[in-house]
C-alpha cells in the first residue's frame, strides 16, 4: 500500500531530488532580474523533461530526457546567466546517479564555483555540498542496506521453505507408514467381523473369539500408530535444530560468530512452539546483524520442568530506549499466541528472552 504512494519511503529520494530541481530553478530566476517569455519557457521544459525522467526506469529513455535537459540548461546559461549555475550542478549528480559513477567524481561539482558570474558562491558552495552528502548517503549508506535487508528477507524465506519442505515429506513418509502397516490389519478385522456376525447365531463361541481377535489385532494397531508417532515427533524437532543450525551458520559467512546451545529434552517442545522459537529466532537474529555491530550472537534453549526458555542475545551496542517497531511487536504477538511471555534487555547488547509453558 505505502509503495504506491509519491510520498513513501521507497520514494522518498525522489521527492527529494524534484523538490531540490525545483528550488534551483527558482533560485535562478531570482538572480536574473527581467525574467523573459523565453527564460520561464526553457525552465518550465527543463522542469518537465527531469519529471519525465522519474516516471521511467527505462535507462536509455532516462538518458536522452537529460540529454535534453542539458540543451535547455546551455540556453538557459546563455540567455539567464550563472544564477541557473545550480541546475547544471544538479544535472551533473543526475548523470552520475544513473551511471552509478565513482564517489570522486562527485567532487568535481565544486569547479562550477570558479564559473564567470557566480555571485553568492557561499550559497553555491552549502548547496553543492549538500547535493553531494544526499545522493553519497543515498549511494553507499542507504541502497547496500536496502539491499542487505533483501537478502536477509530472502535468506528467512528460504529457511522457512526448508522447514515446509521437510515438514511435507515428513507427512508423506507418515501417510505411507500408516497405510502400509494398518491398511491391511483393519480390512483384515472387517473381514472378520463381517463374517462372526454371519456364524454369531450357529456358533456363538467362535464369533467370540474371532470378535476378540479382532479387538486384540486393533489394540495391537493403535500400539503401532503410537509408535510411529513417537519417532515422528523427534523428526520435526531436528528439523527445528537444523534451521537454527543453518541460521547461525549464515551469520559465520557474514562474520558474526553464531552458536545454538540446548539443555533438557527439547522433544517435549511442540511444533507449535517451534515455530514461534523459529520465527522469533529470525527476526531477533536479523535484526542484531542490521543494527547492533556485533561480533558474537547466541541462542540458548533451556527445557525446564514445565517450562522452555529460549533467548537470543548479542554483544552489539544495544540502545537506551527500546521502541517497538513491526518485528518487535510480531515478536511480542507470537508469543502471547502460545501463553508465553517474552521481554527484551538493551543494556549491554541486545537480548531477547521468551518463556513458553509445556503443555501435556
Amino acid at each position: 500500500m505505502y509503495a504506491d504512494s509519491f510520498f513513501s519511503k521507497e520514494k522518498y529520494f525522489t521527492v527529494v531530488r524534484v523538490i531540490l530541481m525545483l528550488l534551483f530553478s527558482i533560485y535562478g530566476l531570482f538572480e536574473k532580474t527581467g525574467v523573459s517569455v523565453m527564460i520561464l519557457l526553457l525552465v518550465l521544459l527543463y522542469i518537465t523533461v527531469m519529471s519525465l525522467k522519474e516516471l521511467t526506469q527505462e535507462k536509455h529513455i532516462r538518458i536522452i530526457l537529460m540529454g535534453m535537459a542539458i540543451l535547455f540548461w546551455i540556453f538557459l546559461m546563455i540567455y539567464g546567466g550563472s544564477g541557473f549555475i545550480l541546475m547544471g550542478v544538479y544535472l551533473w549528480f543526475e548523470f552520475l546517479y544513473l551511471l552509478k559513477a565513482r564517489p570522486a567524481l562527485y567532487l568535481f561539482a565544486y569547479s562550477s564555483l570558479l564559473a564567470n558570474g557566480v555571485n553568492d558562491k557561499i550559497s553555491c558552495l552549502v548547496m553543492i555540498t549538500l547535493l553531494i552528502v544526499l545522493y553519497m548517503q543515498h549511494e553507499y549508506v542507504v541502497e547496500p542496506y536496502k539491499k542487505q535487508m533483501y537478502e536477509d528477507t530472502v535468506t528467512q524465506q528460504d529457511l522457512k521453505r526448508d522447514i515446509q519442505i521437510k515438514e511435507y515429506a515428513a507427512r508423506a513418509a507418515l501417510s505411507q507408514t500408516l497405510h502400509d502397516k494398518l491398511g491391511h490389519s483393519i480390512n483384515g478385522s472387517i473381514y472378520q467381523l463381517e463374517a462372526s456376525k454371519v456364524i454369531m447365531d450357529n456358533d456363538p463361541q467362535k464369533a467370540r473369539d474371532m470378535i476378540q481377535a479382532v479387538i486384540d489385532q486393533l489394540r495391537n494397531g493403535m500400539d503401532e500408530i503410537r509408535a510411529i508417532l513417537r519417532k515422528e515427533r523427534p523428526e520435526k524437532k531436528k528439523m527445528a535444530i537444523l534451521q537454527l543450525h543453518e541460521l547461525c551458520a549464515d551469520c559465520n559467512d557474514k562474520g558474526v560468530e553464531a552458536e545454538l546451545e540446548t539443555k533438557g529434552d527439547t522433544s517435549v517442545i511442540s511444533d507449535e512452539l517451534w515455530e514461534v522459537i523459529l520465527d522469533n529466532a529470525f527476526e531477533a537474529v536479523t535484526n542484531s546483524m542490521k543494527y547492533s555491530k556485533c561480533k558474537r550472537i547466541k541462542i540458548n534453549i533451556l527445557v525446564m520442568n514445565k517450562m522452555v526458555k529460549c533467548s537470543v542475545s548479542d554483544d552489539g551496542i544495544g540502545c537506551e530506549k527500546i521502541e517497538d517497531g513491526m518485528g518487535l511487536s510480531g515478536m511480542r504477538k507470537r508469543v502471547r499466541n502460545v501463553g508465553g511471555i517474552i521481554d527484551f534487555e538493551a543494556q549491554a547488547g541486545f537480548e531477547v528472552n521468551m518463556l513458553f509453558p509445556i503443555k501435556d
